[in-house]
C-alpha cells in the first residue's frame, strides 16, 4: 500500500495499474478513474499514433494515459511548479520510447505561441478560474487544432457550457459528481463548404 495520499492509476494501456503519485496542490484533482475510462472508450481508435496536448495537466492523469495507450507524443502544459516536477518525475518512471515534452509555464501564454497541431487535446482547468470559454476560443484561433480534432473538457456540473463556432460538432457528454465532461471535434472544413 502507497504511503502517499495523492495517487492515480493508469487505468489502460502498457502501464494499466500503475500507481503514480500527485503532489497536494491547490485546485489539482485528476479526472476520476470512471471518467477516463469513458473518455478513453469514446477515444480507443484515434488515441494510438496520435499527437496529443495536455492543457492544464496538473497531476497529468488524462496525458499519461494517452502515452500508456500508445499516443505517438503528448505535450504537457502545467504552470503550478511543484506539480510539474511530480509529472516530470512520474513520466521518467514510465518512459517507453514515445515523446513527450513538459512546459511549466501558462497555458494560455503557450497557447498564444505555438505553432504546433493536435489531433487530441484534453482541457481540464481549474475548476475556480472559469477559463474554458477563454481556452476554446484561443484553441481555435491559434491554427493547433488540424481539421477532425478530438478536444475533450471538464468542468464543475453546475456551470453552463461555453458557447463555441460553428466548426465545433458536440459529440457526446457526461456527468460524474461535480463534474461534468464533454468530447467535441473541431471541424474546420465547414469553412471550405
Amino acid at each position: 500500500m502507497s504511503r502517499h495520499k495523492n495517487v492515480l492509476r493508469i487505468i489502460g494501456g502498457a502501464h494499466r495499474g500503475r500507481r503514480l503519485s500527485f503532489p497536494n496542490v491547490k485546485g489539482l484533482r485528476p479526472t476520476a478513474d470512471r471518467v477516463r475510462e469513458t473518455l478513453f472508450n469514446w477515444l480507443q481508435k484515434d488515441i494510438p499514433d496520435a499527437c496529443v496536448l495536455d492543457l492544464f495537466a496538473g497531476s497529468g492523469a488524462l496525458g499519461l494515459e494517452a502515452l500508456s495507450r500508445g499516443a505517438r507524443e503528448v505535450i504537457f502544459i502545467e504552470k503550478t511548479k511543484a506539480a510539474a516536477n511530480q509529472l516530470r518525475d512520474n513520466l521518467r518512471l514510465i518512459s517507453t520510447g514515445q515523446s513527450f515534452r513538459l512546459y511549466q509555464m501558462d497555458a494560455l501564454k503557450w497557447l498564444r505561441t505555438t505553432e504546433e497541431a493536435f489531433d487530441i487535446v484534453f482541457i481540464d482547468p481549474p475548476f475556480a478560474d472559469d477559463l474554458l470559454p477563454e481556452v476554446i476560443h484561443q484553441l481555435e484561433i491559434s491554427g493547433c487544432l488540424k481539421p477532425g480534432s478530438w478536444i475533450y473538457c471538464e468542468q464543475p456540473a453546475s456551470r453552463t457550457w461555453p458557447t463555441v463556432s460553428p466548426h465545433w460538432r458536440w459529440h457526446r457528454t457526461g456527468q460524474a459528481g461535480q463534474a461534468k465532461f464533454a468530447l467535441l471535434q473541431y471541424q474546420m472544413c465547414l469553412l471550405d463548404d
